[in-house]
């Protein structure tokens, strides 16, 4: 087994991200053969299905695609993925979930050495697809039904979104801005028709090319050609003329089940 061989690609937009992780392998971690780097996610994905490696070290926040988008494109994922992040606990709740690894900026060497440990035993047992990865991907998409909390891709790499806390969604360009009943304003990279298709329905409407709106903070309607809804934080926004007979009858549903605000 001393010949044994992890074929490894790094995945980081910095290069001294790149450097100093496999100079961290190559010292305490040598059955990791460094195989490729990239600092460009776009060019790794083809970079990764060219040579299938065994283990890929990838960074989560990259201009142009974070981890997540990357790992999109390749499903179903056929190697082991090891995160490198600056998330919180919080936020690492979801890699312990799904039971992938993750190493915490700056790296070191422990973790590093026991990440390589645990991925050793799992690259030496052939598999078709990782099915942790593929859950976590599945988490990023769909909301969770028991905890009603939503995964997002954000600038700063993945938030966790509380449905009931946001009062409504903007749209600004490929990005959405949510805001939350505390005044928090968080930026993620979605459409608002990415986030359309994500939110339950029956709770969240679009009412305009611009905005959706969570149903349990519409505070007031006023009438009009499309008419204007005034949200519990007393934002005014205006409702397309083509939303309003939709927007009405979801508003009459919500308000006689006893959920919104009077």
């Amino acid at each position: 087994m001393n010949d044994f061989k992890i074929r490894s690609i790094i995945v980081d937009d910095e290069a001294g991200s790149i450097f100093t992780l496999k100079s961290l392998l190559g010292e305490y971690c040598t059955e990791v053969e460094v195989i490729a780097v990239s600092d460009n996610p776009l060019e790794a994905i083809e970079l990764i299905r060219t040579m299938k490696p065994d283990l890929v070290f990838l960074d989560i926040e990259m201009p142009y695609a974070n981890a997540f988008d990357l790992l999109d494109q390749l499903k179903p994922v056929s190697f082991e993925v090891v995160f490198v992040t600056a998330f919180n606990e919080y936020a690492l709740k979801a890699f312990k979930y799904a039971a992938v690894d993750y190493l915490l900026k700056p790296v070191s060497i422990t973790d590093l050495k026991e990440s390589v440990e645990r991925i050793k035993k799992k690259v030496q047992i052939p598999s078709v697809n990782n099915q942790r990865v593929d859950e976590l991907l599945n988490s990023l998409k769909e909301p969770s039904n028991h905890s009603n909390i939503l995964s997002l891709p954000s600038l700063r790499g993945m938030d966790f979104v509380e449905l009931k806390e946001v009062i409504f969604m903007e749209a600004s360009g490929n990005y959405v801005e949510i805001n939350f009943i505390n005044g928090k304003r968080l930026i993620v990279t979605k459409t608002l028709k990415d986030m359309e298709d994500l939110l339950p329905r029956e709770k969240f409407y679009r009412i305009h090319h611009s905005y959706i709106v969570n149903m349990l903070h519409v505070s007031r309607y006023v009438n009009g050609r499309g008419g204007q809804v005034v949200l519990t934080d007393g934002t005014p926004i205006t409702v397309a003329v083509r939303k309003k007979i939709g927007f009405i009858s979801l508003l009459k549903k919500f308000k006689s089940r006893g959920q919104g605000n009077s």
